[in-house]
């Protein structure tokens, strides 16, 4: 009768981890969702970042526009297009960035927390994010640095009337790089005037920037759900205000994201204008650009697009949690198991298998 008991406490087990398992391939689906969902959502507000960025760069340091001239002017000359230009390498990352950063997070959770316990809570929560962005920016950074060339480009007549040499305006037609019709011409053609160099330009700026975030965004997000679960469990809150996951999603994952975004500001600087400058280059490397940046700018060049930034991680996380929330409420829920529980917190305890033996 042990030896029956203990075989039928192993096939639940077994069950149970298969289970757990298929929900965490689960979230590399939601995560691909959520991440082009929110991207997509706010891509307009990315590109006024990305031209603010890099006006030192395509204009010079003389006459820079603040947030409203740049939309003006986007909207004067490139119209409804120029804000959406460079949209659909932004969502091919996203989706890649978007399934590597929710579908491995919770696997790294797991693993942390199981082979390291010392590290449970934040730190794990931080390095769990740091791994799943870093895994996709393999797919994410020519994505960016192809969707950041397509958004400064505008339309051709814009991208025609842009003369850089060495960061100072020139006569027209002598662009740094050519005027690019879509995500593959664009691709092929950094491919064949810089090569694979060209393609990842900024990798180990746009590491010093995602990781950082990425890491913070989590720490943040799941540190505000203990904040909140505490006050549900002290009694701080009203027994009939309980709020769903999906709502949950989209006010934490806004404040984590804004949060996380204002910190890495100076970060995301530095990268944009090091895959922005093409082949023409003003800057050697990233410690180059951070220390020219704040030569000749200062302060301001190093926040330089901050509220636009923190503009667009806001909602854009908000709905990106919302969205993998909302899917793991509506779907998961459907997969048979009794023990079900919420996706981000699961965790296989293997010490109950020893227990019972």
């Amino acid at each position: 009768m042990a030896v029956q008991r203990i075989t039928s406490n192993e096939a639940q087990a077994s069950k149970k981890v298969s289970h757990d398992h298929f929900f965490l391939w689960r979230e590399f689906v939601w995560g691909a969702v959520a991440g082009a969902f929110g991207e997509g959502m706010m891509h307009p507000v990315d590109t006024i970042k990305t031209r603010l960025q890099s006006q030192a760069i395509l204009n010079g340091l003389q006459n820079q526009k603040n947030i409203l001239q740049m939309v003006r002017y986007v909207w004067q000359v490139d119209g409804l297009k120029g804000f959406y230009r460079g949209a659909i390498p932004g969502i091919t990352g996203s989706l890649a960035t978007g399934a590597t950063y929710f579908g491995v997070i919770e696997s790294t959770k797991k693993w942390i927390e199981d082979s390291h316990p010392s590290l449970r809570g934040h730190w794990a929560n931080f390095i769990a994010g740091a791994v799943g962005d870093t895994l996709g920016s393999f797919v994410y950074v020519p994505c960016e640095v192809i969707k950041q060339r397509m958004q400064v480009q505008g339309t051709v007549t814009s991208w025609s009337s842009v003369a850089v040499k060495n960061g100072n305006a020139i006569k027209p037609g002598a662009q740094i790089y050519g005027y690019y019709t879509g995500m593959i011409h664009a691709g092929f053609s950094i491919w064949k005037t810089q090569g694979l160099k060209g393609l990842y330009a900024g990798y180990l700026s746009t590491l010093a920037r995602d990781v950082p975030f990425a890491g913070l965004m989590v720490m943040f997000y799941e540190g505000l759900k203990d904040v909140k679960e505490y006050v549900e469990q002290r009694g701080m809150s009203s027994p009939n205000l309980r709020v769903n996951h999906s709502f949950e999603g989209l006010v934490l994952g806004g404040l984590a994201g804004g949060l996380s975004a204002y910190l890495t500001t100076p970060l995301d600087v530095v990268k944009t204008r090091l895959q922005v400058q093409g082949s023409t280059l003003r800057y050697t490397g990233w410690l180059d650009a951070i220390c020219s940046i704040w030569a000749a700018e200062g302060m301001k060049g190093i926040f330089r697009g901050g509220i636009p930034r923190i503009a667009w991680y806001i909602p854009a996380s908000a709905l990106t949690f919302m969205a993998v929330e909302f899917l793991r409420d509506h779907f998961n829920e459907r997969v048979p198991n009794d023990n079900s529980r919420d996706v981000s917190r699961l965790s296989v305890d293997k010490k109950s298998l020893q227990e019972v033996a």
